[in-house]
């Protein structure tokens, strides 16, 4: 029987945003809360004890590559990449299924799991809803999640309705695993298992999945197969559909969605954790989150700029250095400019969360939403001139 772990603090009065905490191994996370991407063991351009240091406590990994990099033996002789990477947060890790879902010259699904051929150097290898269980385990994932099988945007809804049945048949096999460990390893599964809603693009099917997952053992909910190249009409369209049919007694996780805009329409929909690895990506290219949309700093019009990236901002770019300073290390392609940019990234999305949270409490999200966006948008949210 999986732990209860979500304890609801506040719902805004006006929609389905709301705050809480989730009580994991590492310690406990306040919702809602944006996770920077670790796909290695590592969050890309910044040392583990700076992102502690901003406020996370919940980073992301990726059970595909770590299984094929370092591998599974690896992780087992330092217990797990807790020890083999010093963070000592959270860890959250997914299933592979999306990465195996993007192969897809290079993978073959079927009732039992999925075959495929490793990127790197075209080993083979097979992951089952009980394998995948068993490397989180070694893994040491404070959450974990199932097997799955993600819809692309566009195939049938007979197609996706297969896809759909498979992943629900996989979440069981995953359940009946994830409880048996304590019989053949002598160790009880360390993390939260977390089961994952699909359905693809059509409601019925994701109003189904939603009820299937929902009514399974498991502590968390994820809604998967958004953030898949649907537009934002569709991504927002059956977020809400998906979002309304989930329980609100467990924790709700949407994959892949990290810009200001995105993680505000979640919230608004009663969503507690998202992911993406665009934050710490785009700031490796120069580009910065503001209030007023997205900076490219190495655009020549912050040469003589006197002014940090954000006002107020307590990340090391915006309290010693100038845009200017920022646009000069990345026209010399100085690897200064992309860790001090990830840094702004990850401490400007952690303290929107925080405005967020303060907005629920106060019952208006809407409106902070509202005039954020305003603000956001009004250079089209992309580069500023």
């Amino acid at each position: 029987m999986a732990d209860r772990i979500y304890t609801l603090h506040h719902k805004d009065c006006h929609c389905k945003a709301r705050t809480g905490e989730i009580k994991l191994g590492h310690g406990v996370v306040q919702t809602p809360m944006f996770m920077p991407v670790g796909t290695n063991g590592t969050v890309k351009g910044i040392y583990h004890d700076r992102v502690a240091q901003i406020g996370y406590n919940l980073i992301l990994g990726n059970t595909y590559h770590l299984y094929l990099r370092p591998g599974v033996d690896v992780l087992a002789s330092f217990d797990g990449l807790h020890g083999f990477s010093n963070w000592h947060g959270n860890i959250l890790t997914d299933s592979g299924g999306f990465q195996v879902f993007s192969l897809s010259s290079l993978r073959k699904i079927h009732e039992m799991g999925v075959k495929f051929q490793s990127h790197i150097d075209g080993s083979r290898h097979v992951f089952t809803p009980e394998k995948v269980v068993d490397i989180q385990q070694t893994i040491g994932s404070d959450i974990a999640m199932m097997l799955d099988v993600c819809s692309a945007p566009g195939i049938s809804w007979k197609e996706t309705l297969h896809a759909m049945d498979i992943t629900h048949l996989w979440a069981e096999r995953a359940i009946i695993h994830r409880d048996s460990l304590l019989d053949t390893t002598g160790r009880a599964f360390r993390g939260n298992l977390f089961g994952i809603v699909q359905g693809g693009f059509y409601e019925d099917l994701r109003r189904k999945s939603a009820q299937v997952i929902g009514s399974m053992d498991f502590p968390g909910i994820a809604i998967g197969g958004l953030s898949v190249g649907e537009s934002k009409e569709d991504f927002c369209h059956y977020l809400a559909i998906t979002a309304d049919a989930v329980t609100d007694a467990k924790p709700r996780y949407v994959m892949g969605i990290g810009t200001p805009d995105y993680i505000l329409e979640a919230v608004e929909n009663g969503i507690d954790l998202f992911d993406c690895v665009l934050a710490t990506r785009t700031a490796r290219n120069g580009s910065v989150f503001t209030d007023d949309g997205m900076l490219t700093l190495s655009r020549s019009f912050n040469e003589f700029d006197h002014r940090p990236i954000q006002e107020g901002c307590t990340c090391e770019a915006c309290t010693h250095y100038s845009r200017a300073y920022m646009r000069h290390m990345f026209k010399c392609n100085e690897m200064l400019g992309g860790m001090l940019a990830t840094e702004h990234n990850l401490t400007y999305l952690y303290h929107l969360i925080v405005k967020v949270r303060r907005a629920i409490e106060e019952d208006r999200f809407q409106s902070f939403k509202q005039d954020y966006l305003k603000r956001f948008y009004a250079n089209d949210g992309r580069c500023l001139g």
